[in-house]
């Protein structure tokens, strides 16, 4: 979702048939010949793609784990790309930066799949090993690859034109104009990053201000009153929270706002009205006195629930709505199978992977996925007997879980390529969410239940959420290689290069951010281990821990009428045109969030209004992806250099950089024992005037960047 579009008029570089239906007997030419050799895969070209993947897809899963929502990596990749390409004593080359971004795209996919599911895992009381995240994603996002090259020539070739390929025409744009293009691009990028850095880095790792802008605490004696009767309004106060908003623009945060604010300053004040007029109840196994529950304890017990159903309701709409592409889509899947060998007279700009080789390593990565599922079943210890599984009863469900998920991968495979080549949004929710429903079912038909099935079962899910979201994403970069005149099979090639790269960085940054500050808390007024709403929300992977705990475990013990509340929301949404998943965030997401990213929405909104003339107005407007992806990167690598610091085993040195409260280790854990006296009240003044500071930095840098671009512009007409 966003508004942050390419630009409209179509790059010098590019031929007048790039984007149009081709007329019979019209054969389109890339801007690379077949037969120009200029360097492609060269150390230069993957060594810069690594990094690019290290950096992004540490961005990508913080900023999916605290914000629920995930960031598009492909632009910001191709702009620095082109970026420290021309740094060089030899420019790097066109083909070298499709490259870059080729391996690096794997960052956002790879981040994506794994957020989706894997923090499921720990909010069910289970604890995965990094090598298991590891191989779930690699695993996943290799098929992801594999399984989408035998479609390849079909998508790009046969349909071209036909499909208009949003997010593949948008970096296309920009790797086409980089070779003509000036330095002012990169350099906002590098600036944005370094502010989200320090902004961020200023509030979690030293505390110099309040991460939370609190009406209770900012507004005294009046902010006390309201809350009293349920009303509490906040704003966390981070610099990736903003630039996430900048880049959603203001439609869609407006939306994900009105959510909030339906459920936190409607329902909430409403529940605690009527309930605490009643007296103590039993519901879904659990007893409740609402005139003594505070207002965010009233929010996680009755109106989370419903977001959850919403959310998962409006994944599975999406499929339905995509009836057309879903059904068409899975006999694609069957035409790869018909791939033949490799012609030796083929051009260039035509050689994939030898088939026999990809279906080589379809086999080979069916197969790593039932050693890991049988690994998996044989080291779980099942909650009723308190045992592990036998080698026989392991091996049966490792065997389960591989077809199940091979065969869902190979059917869904072409449907998220054909989403986003038509659309430019992939539904992975909704198959995801069908695949870990049919998978449990299936395991449970053979006898696998409890804390063992649940596992194997988010397994499967983590390991075909990845290779969806890998062979969508897949799709736009073989298209931008064909316009420009890549060669696809060093695309594939380097790919799974940088799957293996992402997949180890997102297993080293969600084991970090669940010991540093845990996907589940315990809930100070009931003492019940809960989801950290404020630190990890993880909306998508909290909708599946809750239809999966639900299916294995006690089902009496879950909220199944606010879950159906929040699915009837969501049909109601679809029928009145609202886009009904970005208000369901908005309901399960704390207020908080989703405020801060209204501000940044807010803050885009008026900087593209500003200007004296419309080409400057445009001209600003446009720097607002260099911005936000700038923003969010920096904010999340230092914010997972935060997290580092915060972790136990190494003594949480954290503790000795804080400014505005006191941690201390005790009990074993990293815990605040003491505050500063202006920390929450003048700290408040001090945050809020921080965040418009934040939204005035981002006007001033795309003024600037505005007034570089159109420089470069004019000395180039």
């Amino acid at each position: 979702m966003g508004e942050l579009n390419a630009p409209t008029k179509r790059t010098k570089l590019l031929p007048d048939n790039a984007y149009r239906k081709l007329e019979e007997g019209e054969v389109y030419k890339p801007i690379v010949a077949p037969g120009d050799l200029r360097a492609e895969v060269t150390r230069w070209s993957v060594s810069v793609g690594l990094v690019m993947t290290v950096i992004f897809a540490a961005a990508c899963v913080y900023i999916a784990l605290r914000a629920g929502n995930g960031i598009e990596a492909s632009i910001p990749i191709a702009i620095l790309a082109i970026f420290f390409g021309k740094l060089r004593s030899i420019k790097s080359t066109i083909l070298e930066n499709v490259i870059v971004q080729s391996i690096g795209q794997a960052s956002g996919v790879v981040a994506a799949g794994a957020a989706f599911l894997v923090p499921a895992i720990y909010i069910n009381g289970l604890e995965p090993e990094w090598w298991q995240i590891f191989l779930a994603c690699f695993i996943g996002g290799t098929l992801g690859v594999v399984l989408i090259i035998p479609l390849r020539k079909y998508f790009v070739k046969d349909l071209h034109g036909d499909l208009p390929f949003p997010e593949a025409t948008a970096v296309n744009e920009i790797l086409c104009s980089g070779e003509s293009s000036g330095p002012t691009a990169g350099k906002v990028l590098i600036i944005a990053f370094l502010m989200g850095a320090v902004f961020d880095f200023l509030i979690e790792g030293m505390h110099t201000w309040p991460m939370v802008i609190n009406s209770t605490a900012l507004l005294g004696g009046l902010g006390e009153t309201m809350a009293g009767v349920g009303f509490e309004i906040s704003i966390f106060g981070l610099a990736a929270l903003f630039g996430l908003g900048y880049i959603i623009g203001i439609k869609y945060a407006s939306i994900i706002a009105s959510g909030s604010v339906l459920a936190v300053l409607v329902m909430v004040p409403m529940i605690f009205m009527f309930g605490s007029q009643a007296e103590a109840f039993d519901f879904a196994g659990k007893a409740y006195d609402i005139s003594n529950m505070s207002s965010g304890a009233i929010f996680g017990a009755f109106v989370k629930p419903i977001g959850i159903g919403a959310i998962a309701v409006s994944g599975i709409i999406g499929i339905i709505r995509m009836g057309n592409i879903v059904f068409g889509s899975i006999s694609l899947g069957f035409k790869g199978l018909k791939g033949g060998a490799v012609k030796s007279d083929e051009p260039r700009t035509e050689i994939d992977m030898n088939p026999k080789n990809v279906l080589l390593i379809q086999f080979a990565m069916a197969l790593l996925m039932a050693i890991l599922f049988f690994v998996v079943a044989l080291i779980t210890v099942d909650s009723e007997t308190g045992e592990t599984y036998t080698m026989t009863a392991s091996m049966g469900y490792a065997v389960v879980g591989a077809v199940v998920g091979f065969i869902l991968s190979f059917l869904f495979t072409p449907v998220a390529a054909q989403a986003i080549a038509i659309v430019g949004v992939n539904p992975v929710s909704g198959m995801t969410l069908i695949t870990v429903v049919f998978t449990i079912l299936i395991l449970v038909a053979f006898g696998l239940k409890g804390e063992g099935g649940m596992f194997v079962a988010l397994i499967v899910g983590t390991a075909v959420c990845t290779a969806l979201s890998t062979s969508g994403a897949l799709i736009s970069d073989f298209k931008i290689g064909y316009w420009i005149g890549a060669t696809p099979r060093q695309q594939e090639r380097w790919k799974f290069l940088g799957i293996a790269v992402a997949a180890l960085v997102v297993a080293f940054v969600i084991p970090v951010m669940n010991s540093s500050y845990h996907f589940v808390i315990e809930d100070e007024e009931t003492g019940e281990m809960v989801s950290n709403q404020e630190q990890l929300p993880a909306p998508q992977a909290n909708m599946i821990a809750a239809v999966s705990k639900g299916l294995l475990d006690d089902p009496a013990k879950q909220p199944w009428l606010l879950y159906g509340l929040g699915a009837i929301m969501a049909v109601i949404l679809y029928m009145g045109g609202v886009p009904m998943l970005a208000f369901a965030l908005g309901m399960y997401l704390p207020m908080g969030i989703n405020m801060a990213v209204l501000l940044g929405a807010f803050t885009a909104f008026i900087v593209g209004k500003t200007g004296g003339s419309q080409r400057v107005r445009k001209a600003r407007s446009e720097q607002g992806i260099l911005i936000a992806s700038g923003m969010m990167a920096g904010a999340a690598i230092f914010g997972i250099i935060t997290a580092v610091l915060r972790l136990t085993d190494i003594g949480a040195p954290i503790q000795y950089i804080t400014v505005g409260v006191d941690l201390a280790v005790k009990e074993g854990m990293l815990k605040e024992v003491a505050e500063a006296g202006y920390y929450e009240h003048f700290g408040q003044i001090i945050s809020f005037l921080a965040i418009i500071a934040l939204a005035f930095g981002c006007f001033i840098l795309a003024r600037w960047g505005a007034k570089g671009a159109i420089r470069e512009e004019d000395e180039l007409s």
